[in-house]
C-alpha cells in the first residue's frame, strides 16, 4: 500500500534504525510515528495524535519542540533506549520536492554527551567485550572524557572477577560479541546489578582505527575490541569520535584490587542503603572543587595503590598541603573558578558543544597562571610534578578571548556570542540587522538635503523598501530614482542605494546566524589540535584538586599521616584509629578509638568474640577503611599508624538471601568464604564476621573453626575473625599466629553496657538475652529465655564434649582440599533450592565428622 512521499522516506529511514526510537525533523518539531510515538508518548507524558499517512489512514503520532528536544531525548536516554535524530540536511525554503533527511546522530546511554545529562562526579561508562578462545576480552570508556582501560579475563577461573569489574564501575551501556551462556549470565546480570544498563548484541560493526596508544598492548584479542569499539562510535555518532588520551589496564599491578561486595560493605563510595554516597568514605573525604578531581577522588578509593613510592608522593604533597594552610585555602579558592573543561574538550572534539563550553574553557584556563604562580614555591616532588604538567595554552586562551563574547547567553540561538570586533564581516552584516531603522532615518535625511524633496522611506513585504513622495510635493527626481509604484495621491520610487540596503538588511539576520556559525566552528577547528596537551593539564588540576581535597579533610577531621612500610615487613599497626564515618555520623557523641596490631610474626589472625551490637563488625570495617585510606595516600583518623600495603581486602560481613536464584543466606556466605580462601594470599587483609551463623550451632562452629585453621595453616593473611562462638578461643593455645581479643562490657546484675573497647582476652559467654532486654523484648519472655537458657546449659555441662587437642601432625581431614572438594567443584550449585543445598551441606558435614 503506498504511503504519501513524506511517510515513504520516513519508513526508509525507520527500516535502517530498528532499534531506535527515531526524532524525525519537521519544521520546528521532532515528530515521531508509529510505535515509536506510542512508547515516547507515554514514556514522555506527551499526547498522543495522528497524521495522515495516505491509504493507510492516520497513524499514531506525537512530537516535541525543536530546541527543548534535549531533555525528552535524555529523559528516554536514561530509560535505556536508543534515540536517532533525523535531520532536515537542506533549508526546507530552498528544497525542489521533499526535504533531504537522513541520520546525524545516534545518542546511547554511553554516549550521551549533552551539558548536564550524565553525574558531574561520576565517569560515564561504554564497555564492548569479546569472548574469543579462553577469555574474555574487553575495554571500558568514558567518551565524554577520553578516558579508557582493557582488560583480559580467563573465561572460566576468572568470570567472577570480570562480573564483578562490571559491578564496580556500573558501565551505562556494554556491546557483548559472547556466545549465548555468556550473553544469558549478563543479562540476568544486568538486570539484579546494573539497573538501567543497556545490554545489546554487537552487530558485527565495521573495525574502526586502532587509538595510537594501544601500540604497546600486546594481546590481539584486545586490539580487536578495540577497533570494534571505535567503529561502533563511529558509526553511533556520526562524526570523529573523541581520542582516547589515557590508555591503562584494568587490573594495574600497582593497585589494589576492591571488588564490589567489599566497596558495598566497606561503603567506601556508595552506601548500603540505596546505593548513594550519603554516609560514605567518598562524602567525607570530598572537598573537591572541580567535576574532574571529583570522579578522580572517587577511582582513587576504588582503586588504591599498592606501591609504596606512590602513596608516599602523594602522603608528601597533603603534609605540605596541610602545613600551609593560607596557600591551600587560595588554591581551593582558584579550583572553584576552573569549570570540567575534561568534558568540554570532550564535547569539541564531537562538535556537541555549545557557546558557553568555550566561556566556560576560557575562564578554567585564565586560572591556570594562578595556579602555576602559587605552586611555584612547592617544596614536594608531585606537587613539582603536577606544576610542570599544567599548560598556559596561551593561543587557545588568547584566541577564546578574542573570538567569544562573554556579556552574551551562550547559547546558539539567541546569537551574539562571537564578540564585536573579532570579524569585520559579522561586525557589518550585525550591523545592518541591529543599526537598519538609524541608518533609513540616516538615509531619509540625507536625500532630503541632496534633492530638496520632501520624501520619506515606507516599506512593505511586496515591493520591500521605498522612497515615497506625495503629489503635493512632486517636483523633478534624479535621474537615479527609478519609478517603483505610482499611487493616487503619490509616487514610490527605489534607488541603487536603497536596494543595495534592502538586499543586506532583508538577509542580515540569517547571514548573522551563518556568519556566527561559521566563525564558531573555524574556532573550535584552531582549538582542537591542543586538546591533547588541554586533557593533559585537566588531568594534573584533577590531582592536584584531590591532593587538596585530602588536605582539608585532614584539617577538619584531625587525621594523621601513617607510616608506609615495605610489604616484605607485614605489618598492619594502628594507635588509637577511629571509624571516619561512625564518628562523623555520631556527632555529638565520643568516638572510642582502639588499637590493632597485624604482623606475620606473632599476630595474623584476631579472634575477636564479645556480644552483638558491642562493636566487632565497627572496629573490623574500622581497619579496612583506614587501609584504604592509607593506601590511597590520605591521611586517617588515628593517633599513630604504620602500613605494609595489602593486595587485596576481603569482607564476609553480612549475608542476604539471592531469592533470584534461590540461593539461602547460608549458601551465598559459604560461597563468598570460598571465594576468599581460594583467592585470599599473605598479604591480603581478611574480614570475617559471625562465619557459620547461618546453619545449626555445631555445623556453624565446625566450619567456624575450620575456616580459621585453613587460613592459619594455607594463607596466612591478615585476618580479623568476629564470632558469637566464644568456644573457638581455645584455638589461639594451638597456634603462635592467632591472637584472642574481645569487646570490653560492663555488667551490673541483668543490665549491660557496651564500652566499645577491643582488648587482649575472649568472651566466657554470650549474650544474647542481654541484647534483646536492650531491644526491649518483653520482660516475660527474656524470663522465659533465662528458665531455658540455664536448662540448656546445665544439659551441655552434663555431656561435656572433649576439647579440640592440637594435631601433631597433618589433619586427618581438611575441609578445603579434602576428595569432598571434588564433587563440590562438579556441583551446579545455581540450579539447587535452599532446601537441597541444606541437605548436600548436612551430608558433607556429616562426612567430614566421620573422617570420610
Amino acid at each position: 500500500m503506498a504511503k504519501t512521499p513524506l511517510m515513504e522516506q520516513y519508513k526508509k529511514v525507520k527500516d535502517e534504525y530498528s532499534d531506535c526510537l527515531l526524532f524525525y525533523r519537521l519544521g520546528d518539531f521532532y515528530e515521531l510515528f508509529y510505535d515509536d510515538a506510542v512508547t515516547a508518548s507515554h514514556e514522555l507524558e506527551l499526547t498522543l495524535t495522528g497524521k495522515n499517512a495516505g491509504p493507510e489512514g492516520r497513524v499514531p503520532m506525537c512530537g516535541v519542540p525543536f530546541r527543548a528536544a534535549e531533555i525528552y531525548i535524555y529523559r528516554l536516554i536514561q530509560r535505556g533506549y536508543k534515540v536517532a535524530i533525523c535531520e532536515q540536511l537542506e533549508d526546507p525554503k530552498k528544497a525542489k520536492g521533499l526535504v533531504k533527511r537522513d541520520v546525524i546522530r545516534v545518542i546511547t546511554p554511553g554516549t550521551i554527551l549533552f551539558e548536564n545529562s550524565i553525574a558531574d562526579k561520576s565517569n560515564n561508562y561504554i564497555i564492548y567485550m569479546m569472548e574469543a578462545e579462553k577469555e574474555i576480552a574487553a575495554v571500558l570508556a568514558d567518551i565524554s572524557t577520553g578516558e579508557c582501560w582493557w582488560g583480559v579475563w580467563d573465561r572460566k577461573k576468572e568470570q567472577d572477577d570480570f562480573f564483578d569489574m562490571l559491578s564496580v564501575y556500573s558501565p551505562a551501556e556494554a556491546i557483548c560479541d559472547v556466545s549465548d551462556e555468556l550473553y544469558s549470565k549478563l543479562t540476568s546480570f544486568c538486570a539484579a546489578r546494573l539497573g538501567a544498563c543497556l545490554l545489546s548484541r554487537a552487530a558485527g560493526e565495521e573495525e574502526g582505527a586502532l587509538p595510537a596508544l594501544c601500540d604497546d598492548i600486546e594481546n590481539e584479542h584486545i586490539k580487536l575490541v578495540f577497533r570494534r569499539l571505535c567503529g561502533y562510535l563511529k558509526d553511533v555518532m556520526k562524526t570523529d569520535v573523541a581520542a582516547f588520551h589515557s590508555i591503562l589496564p584494568i587490573r594495574e599491578d600497582h593497585t589494589l584490587t576492591l571488588s564490589e561486595e567489599c566497596l558495598r560493605n566497606l561503603e567506601i563510595t556508595r552506601n548500603m542503603r540505596d546505593g548513594g554516597r550519603k554516609g560514605t568514605l567518598l562524602e567525607l573525604l570530598d572537598y573537591t572543587h572541580t567535576a574532574m578531581g571529583a570522579r578522580l577522588l572517587r577511582r582513587w578509593l576504588e582503586r588504591p595503590l599498592t606501591d609504596v613510592n606512590r602513596i608516599t608522593l602523594r602522603q608528601d604533597g597533603i603534609e605540605e598541603l596541610t602545613g600551609h594552610v593560607t596557600e591551600l585555602t587560595n588554591l581551593e579558592e582558584i579550583l572553584s573558578q576552573v569549570f570540567d573543561f575534561e568534558r568540554i574538550l570532550g564535547r569539541i572534539e564531537t562538535n556537541s558543544t555549545s557557546p558557553k563550553d568555550l566561556l566556560a574553557l576560557k575562564a578554567s584556563l585564565k586560572m591556570i597562571p594562578r595556579i602555576k604562580n602559587l605552586l611555584a614555591g612547592a617544596g614536594s616532588v608531585i606537587l613539582k610534578k603536577l606544576n610542570t604538567q599544567l599548560g598556559i595554552h596561551g593561543p587557545v586562551f588568547d584566541l577564546l578571548d578574542r573570538s567569544m563574547n562573554e556579556n552574551g547567553t551562550g547559547n546558539i540561538r539567541d546569537g551574539k556570542y562571537i564578540r564585536e570586533g573579532f570579524s569585520a564581516e559579522l561586525d557589518e552584516v550585525r550591523s545592518l540587522s541591529e543599526n537598519s531603522q538609524k541608518y533609513i532615518a540616516e538615509l531619509e535625511e540625507k536625500e532630503k538635503e541632496k534633492t530638496g524633496i520632501k520624501l520619506k522611506i515606507g516599506f512593505n513585504n511586496v515591493f520591500g523598501y521605498y522612497f515615497e513622495i506625495s503629489n503635493a510635493n512632486k517636483i523633478p527626481v534624479p535621474a537615479y530614482y527609478m519609478r517603483k509604484q505610482t499611487l493616487v495621491n503619490a509616487e514610490r520610487y527605489i534607488t541603487p542605494e536603497l536596494k543595495e540596503f534592502e538586499a543586506k538588511a532583508l538577509t542580515a539576520k540569517e547571514k548573522t546566524e551563518e556568519l556566527e556559525l561559521k566563525i564558531y566552528q573555524a574556532v573550535k577547528a584552531e582549538i582542537r589540535p591542543e586538546i591533547p596537551d588541554m586533557q593533559k593539564t585537566a588531568r594534573a588540576l584533577a590531582q592536584l584538586d584531590c591532593l587538596a581535597s585530602l588536605s582539608r579533610a585532614a584539617l577538619k577531621d584531625r587525621y594523621t599521616r601513617p607510616q608506609i612500610t615495605n610489604p616484605k615487613e607485614g605489618r598492619i599497626s594502628i594507635k588509637d584509629g577511629r571509624h571516619p564515618m561512625v564518628e562523623h555520623a555520631l556527632k555529638h557523641e565520643m568516638f572510642v578509638p582502639n588499637d590493632t596490631e597485624l604482623n606475620h610474626r606473632d599476630q595474623e589472625i584476631l579472634v575477636i568474640t564479645g556480644p552483638n551490637m558491642a562493636g566487632k563488625s565497627t572496629y573490623m570495617r574500622q581497619v579496612a577503611v583506614l587501609t584504604i585510606m592509607a593506601q590511597a595516600g590520605s591521611f586517617i583518623p588515628a593517633r599513630s599508624a604504620v602500613f605494609a600495603p595489602v593486595d587485596r581486602i576481603f569482607t564476609r560481613v553480612g549475608a542476604s538471601d539471592d531469592i533470584s536464584t534461590g540461593q539461602s543466606t547460608f549458601m551465598v556466605e559459604m560461597q563468598e568464604v570460598s571465594y576468599i580462601l581460594r583467592n585470599a594470599t599473605r598479604n591480603s587483609l581478611i574480614l570475617l564476621d559471625e562465619i557459620g551463623r547461618g546453619t545449626s550451632t555445631y555445623d556453624g562452629m565446625s566450619i567456624a573453626r575450620a575456616v580459621v585453621e585453613y587460613i592459619d595453616q594455607k594463607i596466612h593473611g591478615y585476618t580479623l575473625f568476629a564470632t558469637h562462638y566464644h568456644e573457638l578461643s581455645d584455638m589461639a593455645d594451638n597456634s603462635s599466629h592467632i591472637k584472642n581479643y574481645t569487646v570490653t562490657v560492663k555488667e551490673r546484675g541483668k543490665d549491660i553496657t557496651f564500652l566499645r573497647r577491643i582488648v587482649p582476652g575472649c568472651a566466657d559467654r554470650s549474650y544474647g538475652i542481654h541484647v534483646a532486654r536492650l531491644a526491649g523484648l518483653p520482660e516475660a519472655l527474656l524470663k522465659r529465655a533465662d528458665d531455658i537458657l540455664h536448662g540448656l546449659e546445665e544439659e551441655d555441662a552434663q555431656m561435656s564434649p572433649a576439647p579440640v587437642q592440637k594435631q601433631d601432625g597433618p589433619a586427618a581431614l581438611d575441609l578445603f582440599t579434602s576428595p569432598i572438594i571434588n564433587e563440590l567443584a562438579d556441583m551446579d550449585v545455581m540450579s539447587k533450592t535452599p532446601i537441597e543445598a541444606m541437605e548436600i551441606l548436612f551430608r558433607l558435614s556429616k562426612a567430614a565428622k566421620e573422617g570420610r
